[in-house]
């Protein structure tokens, strides 16, 4: 008996053992196993309001003086070197992964041996007058070696000859005034056109359609000075030897030209260089308004439209050709630059998302500049990298976003998007299944007067409740919020009571995430007063005279716009990072697609007759925008109702909202622009830096009461109209409760 207690009783220790042991691996097992990432609670803490108070204008300030010391040119030692040095101060942020991602691009370059320049001969062929080969550089900088000449990047080579025509600013109205009220044919002649108003790219296409064999660029001092301002260093104006440099290229949203929607890595197949997409094929070149003067001055022909007249002293006379006393001279281009593939790189860091690690909100801006460029882009690389520092801050700190943050700071944006664009081509399946969203970092400021916001009306809400919680950095609007002087700055036309926010176009990175991933994008800078200030861009603007100094003496001496300019990027990233439903309105889209449809339709009006004679009605478009509009009503009431503590409601709705963009893109794209692919926006056909709505239908009916058989392009209007109507009615549908 007392044997079988004992047996009993050993047995009941040996289980028990094992248990104590089963349940101390258990517990052993959990401490030492690898942390999963969490998201920190916020109940106690406002994230927001932390990175926004962690973001300090003295380190935009150091960032911008770093990396504008010296050049650093897309394909150059300088920019590679500029690449590593954010790359590894990314990691000391503590961003989980930072990469260099390599792509071999098409870049255009100036040759060291034979340079470009502007020539008048006389009847002989002996120069008598030559432009500058470089800019006067500015004080301090005197002794840099490696300044890039004023050059048009991927221009033809050649150097011919014949008479100057003046084209104003070489517009597609411009070209046509010559030839429908002046009579004047520029076939075989060279055009002069100064700066402004339009994509230089777009000039150069509507000269070579014109049958130019080369077009000379300036800055018109109308458009590059303001009044009463010095020319820098005294001021802030272009001084007259400035020479604007630029890409010519007409891409469409192609990225490298020898690898059009496909990335250029080793493995692709390439075009020959003079096949590549959006070359031009006449020699192009800059100059400044002091050289300008100089050709200009000896003009003949008649006299301009005095909308025509820039702020040289000179006649401004059209030609073709010089007056009576200089017709024995003519102006000849030397224009020797070469097309070469080049390795560019792309810094590429990413935070990691807690509970939706495959949800992609992308922060990016290109560092490459054609010098310093202290404002494009280094005002916006400057704030990218305070933003990053704030984020990384965050992470040490034990706070996890909830979606995934990638940071990006691209190359080669100066020479067509391309480092952008390429990374977005070797990512496009990943991108349309996970991209929430892309917010643009390029300059930060352009202007000191107020801000400006070029974004999807997805984003139209949460940019003005954005707004609302940072002070303003205007010195007239002291302790008030950026909102508010925004918006007595510069209301909106159609609402007085709400800022204007611009329609998204190109001429930056964003563009090939929104116009033809369909991933809803924005961007926001300073910028100046446009009632007032009518000069384009800034004076500067791509100029060896895009300096730290610049900036610091004359934009922004406290750094308190591009301070604000961070918190209001840094705050969009966070707020599409962290919020379970993610902060996108359809029903403001609902609002400006019937705004849009509005304007289009009063387009066509102006040709009514046509219209009713060839049966063209906007009803069924209109039809379909009520129906989205009703949807996204629907939408974001289930928005309000939803349990979110139901992972699985939560994910649908986000899922609607994420791909709403993405359904209002058409995968064959635009006529003759198959990389444009979103029907609501493009850039104009006209000019890459505005943004068009209804775009297909919008060139459908441009210049139409010109074309030769009306039957067609009316019909191609019609057409134009069920597309968007089919694509509007398809999206409304993916906004309808699943």
């Amino acid at each position: 008996m007392a044997r079988k207690k004992g047996m009993k009783r050993t047995f009941f220790v040996i289980v028990l053992s094992l248990v104590v042991l089963f349940l101390l691996g258990i517990l052993v097992g959990w401490l030492i196993k690898p942390a999963k990432l969490q998201a920190v609670p916020v109940t106690a803490r406002n994230i927001r309001k932390e990175l926004i108070a962690e973001m300090k204008a003295e380190n935009i300030k150091a960032f911008l003086r770093d990396f504008t010391k010296i050049p650093h040119l897309a394909g150059t030692e300088q920019n590679l070197n500029l690449a590593k040095r954010i790359q590894d101060q990314w990691k000391e942020f503590g961003l989980d992964k930072v990469e260099l991602v390599h792509y071999d691009v098409l870049l255009s370059y100036p040759n060291d041996s034979n340079p470009n320049y502007i020539s008048i001969i006389d009847e002989r062929g002996v120069e008598i007058f030559n432009t500058s080969l470089s800019e006067p550089p500015p004080d301090g900088y005197e002794n840099f070696t490696d300044m890039v000449p004023p050059y048009n990047a991927f221009s033809a080579q050649g150097e011919p000859e014949g008479d100057l025509v003046y084209v104003n600013y070489a517009r597609t109205e411009d070209f046509f005034y010559l030839e429908r009220n002046m009579s004047i044919n520029c076939t075989g002649k060279i055009a002069i056109a100064r700066y402004g108003k339009i994509f230089r790219g777009n000039k150069v296409k509507n000269a070579m359609l014109a049958g130019a064999k080369g077009i000379i660029l300036y800055s018109d001092p109308s458009d590059y000075c303001a009044p009463g301002v010095e020319p820098y260093p005294d001021g802030w104006n272009l001084p007259g030897g400035g020479a604007q440099r630029g890409n010519v290229l007409n891409l469409n949203g192609a990225g490298d030209p020898l690898t059009p929607g496909y990335p250029a890595k080793e493995f692709m197949y390439r075009y020959q260089a003079d096949e590549g997409v959006g070359l031009p094929s006449i020699p192009v070149h800059p100059i400044g308004y002091h050289d300008a003067e100089q050709i200009l001055k000896l003009m003949g022909g008649p006299a301009p439209p005095s909308s025509w007249k820039g702020k040289l002293n000179v006649s401004y006379n059209i030609g073709p050709g010089f007056s009576s006393n200089f017709s024995d001279r003519q102006v000849r281009m030397h224009v020797h630059s070469n097309n070469e593939v080049t390795r560019i790189y792309d810094v590429i860091g990413t935070i990691r998302g807690a509970l939706e690690p495959d949800r992609y909100i992308i922060l990016g801006g290109h560092r490459d500049s054609w010098v310093f460029g202290g404002i494009d882009p280094t005002t916006g690389a400057a704030v990218l990298q305070e933003v990053a520092r704030s984020f990384g801050q965050k992470l040490k700190e034990g706070w996890r976003p909830r979606r995934t943050i990638i940071f990006a700071s691209w190359d080669a944006e100066e020479f067509g998007l391309l480092g952008s664009t390429e990374w977005a081509e070797e990512n496009a399946k990943i991108l349309h299944e996970r991209g929430v969203a892309y917010i643009n970092s390029d300059s930060s400021i352009e202007g000191n007067y107020t801000l400006r916001v070029d974004c999807t009306p997805l984003l139209y809400q949460l940019v003005y409740e954005l707004t609302k919680g940072i002070t303003s950095p205007d010195e007239d609007f002291e302790g008030m919020s950026l909102y508010e002087s925004w918006l007595q700055k510069d209301p909106s036309i159609q609402k007085k009571d709400l800022p204007r926010i611009n329609k998204l176009g190109s001429g930056s990175d964003f563009e090939a995430y929104f116009q033809r991933l369909g991933i809803a994008s924005g961007r926001a800078r300073y910028t100046k007063n446009r009632k007032t200030d009518k000069y384009s861009n800034y004076p500067v603007y791509h100029t060896v005279y895009e300096t730290f100094e610049l900036v610091e003496r004359f934009y922004d001496p406290l750094f308190k716009k591009q301070l604000a300019v961070a918190q209001l990027r840094g705050s969009l990233v966070y707020a599409l990072a962290d919020s379970v439903i993610i902060p996108f309105n359809a029903q403001d889209y609902g609002e400006e697609l019937k705004n849009y449809a509005d304007t289009i339709s009063n387009l066509a009006d102006k040709h009514r007759e046509a219209k009713e004679t060839y049966e063209v009605s906007f009803e069924s478009l209109f039809s379909a925008i009520e129906n989205f509009t009703n949807a996204a009503i629907g939408l974001h009431q289930r928005i309000k109702n939803v349990d979110l503590n139901n992972s699985l409601a939560v994910r649908i709705l986000n899922d609607q909202l994420m791909f709403a963009e993405r359904a209002l893109t058409d995968p064959l794209g635009l006529p003759g622009r198959p990389f444009y692919r979103h029907v609501i926006f493009a850039p104009s056909s006209h000019n890459k830096y505005a943004g068009e709505s209804f775009p297909g239908i919008y060139d459908a009916l441009f210049d139409i009461e010109n074309k030769a058989d009306q039957r067609k392009a009316w019909d191609e209007v019609k057409r134009q109209i069920a597309i968007a109507t089919f694509t509007v009615q398809a999206a409304s549908e993916t906004l309808q409760e699943v």
